[in-house]
């Protein structure tokens, strides 16, 4: 360690890489825990944070005027199959509440699809052809064609056919304009191939006439309804007006309501919350190989203390100051923490690139981003050296405490 008193911050440093690049397979075996637990931090959070980023950005495109009638209270997972679904007579009670521009609703249910002999299963939506009540459906679920066209009012036994269904290798070849799907045994022409929405139902499926959908499925009810509101009226403002008309048209009491009512800022919020609480979740999972490699970072250094007491007497004995001593192996146990930390960011990267390559490909859609910011390179980097010098602050307390007598007789 040899130095004179009156160190130089650089000094520090200095000696501190000295050491550990002289003990390369300790350091490394050290710094492993801060590897990988600083790699698992940086990866999970810049999916999720990309992730989420993306999800905002579907939902912004959707627009924030619009509101969504379930079935269902909400009370647990099975609730919407407890309750009864929407009704004709509910539909017209949202469209008569003031401030309502237009409402559409919407019937899905899984159903055989056959084409050249091959069958698979796939989410059928049945949606209104009429322009005053398809545009707010159409929005909402993002469908549009990217060859062919939408519904028109007199449409009959056409369908819409989304991406994964068109191009997924379901059948022998890609569906094309034209082509015949019997859905349930009833024959619809291909008239529109949708563009990939990042939505499992629409991308999956198969969009034929609501009139028709009834008749396939032989049921009046709906899955959900779509409501836009007029120019200018915020959507929060319409819920309890809604709320109230749908009460009355379901015949059932304030606070026993069997249906949601719910903005497309409610549904954002409630999925960032969520969604941040399974965040945080998995990455205090991770955080504990940080927790690892303090341990380790400091078991490291009592063990440096232990072997380099002779040298610390010696620095003692021309002069070196406690507070010398004590920052020499504060900024060693900081480097380590930092160098580790400096190859986790790395490994995190790749890890959430390798991660956004493999999910996007299996969703076949860029919904999977990876956000890699400034700010957490910087966090992570400091985190990491303040995790290492406080592993070495009782080890450098120590070696800063021992009398250069006892610590030159020491063999």
């Amino acid at each position: 360690m040899g130095t004179a008193p009156g160190m130089r911050p650089a000094d520090y440093f200095s000696m501190a890489f000295d050491y550990v690049t002289h003990r390369k397979l300790r350091a490394f075996l050290t710094m492993l825990g801060i590897f990988i637990g600083v790699a698992s931090v940086v990866a999970l959070i810049s999916l999720w944070h990309g992730l989420s980023e993306s999800v905002n950005y579907q939902f912004r495109k959707i627009g924030t005027d619009k509101l969504l009638v379930m079935p269902g209270s909400g009370a647990g997972p099975w609730a919407a199959l407890a309750s009864k679904l929407l009704s004709e007579r509910d539909l017209s009670a949202v469209k008569n509440v003031r401030g309502v521009e237009r409402a559409g609703y919407i019937i899905q249910k899984s159903a055989r699809v056959v084409h050249d002999s091959r069958a698979v299963f796939a989410m059928v939506i049945g949606i209104p052809t009429s322009s005053d009540e398809s545009g707010v459906i159409e929005e909402l679920r993002s469908i549009q064609p990217v060859e062919g066209r939408g519904f028109a009012p007199s449409d009959a036994k056409k369908a819409l056919v989304g991406y994964n269904v068109a191009k997924g290798g379901h059948f022998p070849h890609d569906l094309k304009l034209g082509d015949f799907l019997l859905v349930n045994g009833t024959q619809f022409r291909v008239i529109g191939l949708l563009k990939k929405v990042g939505d499992p139902f629409v991308d999956n499926g198969v969009i034929i006439p609501a009139g028709e959908a009834k008749e396939l499925f032989s049921t009046p009810y709906y899955n959900a309804i779509a409501v836009r509101a007029e120019s200018g009226i915020p959507p929060a403002s319409l819920r309890e007006p809604l709320e109230k008309a749908l009460r009355q048209s379901r015949g059932v009491q304030k606070g026993k309501e069997d249906f949601r009512v719910q903005t497309t800022d409610q549904l954002l919020s409630s999925f960032n919350t969520i969604f941040g609480i399974v965040q945080a979740f998995v990455i205090g999972i991770a955080a504990i190989s940080l927790v690892v490699g303090a341990i380790g970072i400091m078991n490291t250094m009592y063990t440096a203390v232990l072997e380099r007491t002779k040298e610390i007497g010696v620095m003692k004995a021309v002069g070196a100051k406690n507070s010398e001593i004590m920052a020499v192996f504060l900024v060693e146990a900081g480097m380590l923490g930092l160098v580790g930390g400096l190859v986790g960011i790395l490994l995190g990267f790749l890890t959430a690139k390798v991660a956004e390559i493999i999910a996007n490909q299996a969703l076949g859609l860029e919904l999977v981003s990876v956000y890699f910011s400034p700010q957490l390179v910087a966090g992570a980097l400091a985190f990491s050296f303040i995790v290492g010098s406080l592993s070495g602050a009782y080890p450098a307390l120590q070696a800063a405490r021992l009398q250069p007598v006892d610590a030159l007789r020491y063999e």
